[in-house]
């Protein structure tokens, strides 16, 4: 592998990752980037910012981008720098840029274009990249970040041959635009389902977004139709030539923000990245730190015959006190101006809001539409609530496994809990689970309950007891838990209590939930009792 492996971890460490300048770094440096020659142009030393993962501070002078950087910055955002300082390069027009021409097909044209190899070959001689592999890797990098696409591909990746790829315009790149909304997404999907054309024609991926967005977004469908009807529209009156490509450039933005299934957003914020930038008192923030300002007037020089001189440390010891002194003052400044900023954050932070009201009230309405049929005060109990009135025909109901209502045996679908709540749905379970050759897990998780509501002098007991029958070497009903939980149990057996089998409890509960539960609700014994059950007309208010 060469030196100058340009990685992803590479391409993403910001200002924030680098260390202090000394002689050796810097030769380092400039020889792994064959730069040492005199006449390297500046284009090498921009290309330094990527393939170095530490930074002098030097370089980042000469690469216009300052070492005291605001500490406000992203780290996405310093890496949208160091790419777009690379893309104007390629698209320069004077002949050192990547070559953009228009190719004639059968019966129509390609505007605006170049191929794989193209872009390959002007990586490897323009940025002194040795590998044709390194190149390759590296162009795949700012494709993956919306800055060249390819014409007809969903995928943002470079392949070194004669496909064909494009530059994005800089209105959609990364660093101009924030994160879109979903009603944005929604308008791009209906105008091209409004657009016959074959290179239009909506994914399968993208047609399942359509319609989950469509019932996301039912309330303002309508807007978001005539919002798409209205772009194209604007469309029509552009030329053929420029359409296809403000088409293709606005594919390539969603692929950006939206990716196929399998591909990473690169969009995203690193959390872990932003929240050490934003730390005042992180070590590697020295470069982010404000200068403090002086508003100090320029003092000439102090000559020996001047009245001052005398008055001067002389000393190096006193030399270094003053010294520690100006240090500590200007500490002093840069400490209170950031955890002024970050007052100021954590204060913009308490005003965002987290949650979506809209969501969440959907929630809400779902949840209590599923239960309404379940409420007494909405929907009234038949036979006539017993709380009411005299007749207990409803509890004796709900004892008899014979006679089971229909709405009774739905609410079992709703969840595990609701099944295991009932006494019909979890003896049907248990019977389930007796031709699955599970039921372990099952009697495992109730006498666990039980052990949590045991009496004192009954735990030591009841915890041997359950040791023995499920979790010993030759258990008579032995349960499947990993390593991990069967230590913490063996750990919590030293000193038993009540709740000495939990993490056990909720490793099997998890399984049941995850595994049995689904396949009870697809099995034909709860289809059966589902259509065989009692079903009884209900009155709403």
């Amino acid at each position: 592998m060469s030196s100058n492996r340009l990685n992803q971890n590479t391409l993403r460490s910001g200002p924030n990752q680098t260390t202090a300048a000394n002689p050796d770094s810097i030769k380092l440096t400039q020889t792994k980037l064959g730069s040492t020659n005199n006449s390297s142009s500046n284009l090498d030393s921009q290309s330094s910012l990527i393939n170095t993962i530490s930074v002098p501070a030097p370089l980042l002078y000469l690469n216009g981008i300052s070492p005291w950087a605001s500490i406000d910055e992203t780290p996405n955002k310093l890496l949208y720098k160091k790419i777009e300082v690379i893309i104007e390069k390629m698209q320069d027009d004077s002949g050192s840029g990547v070559t953009i021409r228009t190719v004639k097909s059968f019966m129509s044209k390609i505007p605006s274009v170049f191929t794989g190899t193209d872009l390959i070959q002007w990586i490897v001689r323009k940025l002194d990249v040795e590998d044709t592999i390194e190149a390759l890797h590296f162009a795949h990098l700012i494709s993956s970040h919306g800055y060249l696409f390819p014409i007809d591909d969903h995928i943002l990746t470079v392949k070194n041959d004669g496909t064909f790829y494009r530059f994005q315009t800089p209105y959609y790149w990364p660093s101009n635009n924030a994160e879109p909304e979903n009603t944005d997404y929604a308008v791009y999907l209906c105008k091209r389902t409004m657009q016959n054309k074959t290179r239009l024609e909506l994914a399968d991926y993208e047609a399942e977004n359509l319609a989950k967005l469509q019932k996301l977004l039912s309330k303002k469908w309508e807007l978001i139709y005539m919002q798409a009807e209205a772009q194209i529209k604007v469309d029509k009156k552009r030329d053929k030539m420029e359409r296809k490509i403000l088409d293709s450039q606005e594919r390539a933005f969603w692929d950006v923000y939206r990716p196929t299934p399998g591909c990473v957003n690169t969009t995203e914020e690193d959390i872990r990245k932003t929240m050490r930038m934003r730390r005042t008192d992180h070590p590697n923030l020295g470069f982010f730190r404000s200068k403090p300002k002086t508003n100090k007037p320029a003092q000439s020089p102090l000559l020996p015959h001047s009245p001052l001189y005398s008055s001067q440390p002389t000393t190096s010891s006193q030399i270094n006190t003053n010294f520690n002194q100006k240090l500590c003052e200007q500490d002093e400044v840069t400490t209170l101006e950031n955890l002024r900023k970050e007052k100021d954050f954590l204060k913009r932070r308490l005003e965002r809001r987290y949650v979506k009201v809209s969501r969440v009230s959907e929630n809400y309405t779902n949840y209590f539409d599923q239960y309404t049929e379940f409420d007494p005060f909405i929907t009234p109990a038949d036979p006539s609530n017993p709380w009411i009135s005299e007749s207990t025909e409803l509890w004796d109901m709900e004892k008899s496994p014979k006679d089971i209502p229909q709405r009774r045996v739905r609410r079992w679908g709703f969840s595990i809990y609701e099944l295991l709540k009932d006494p019909c749905g979890r003896e049907m379970f248990r019977r389930f689970l007796e031709r699955e050759f599970s039921s372990e897990n099952l009697r495992f998780y109730e006498v666990c309950t039980e052990l949590r509501y045991a009496t004192n002098k009954d735990i030591v007991a009841k915890v041997e007891d359950i040791y023995n029958e499920f979790l010993a070497p030759v258990a008579s009903c032995p349960i499947n838990i990993d390593s991990r939980v069967m230590a913490i149990t063996k750990t919590k057996m030293e000193n038993p209590d009540r709740y000495t089998y939990d993490e056990a409890r909720e490793h099997i509960f998890n399984l049941m939930t995850r595994d049995s539960y689904n396949r009870f609700l697809r099995s034909d014994t709860y289809r059966d009792c589902l259509a065989s059950a009692k079903k009884k007309p209900s009155k709403k208010y």
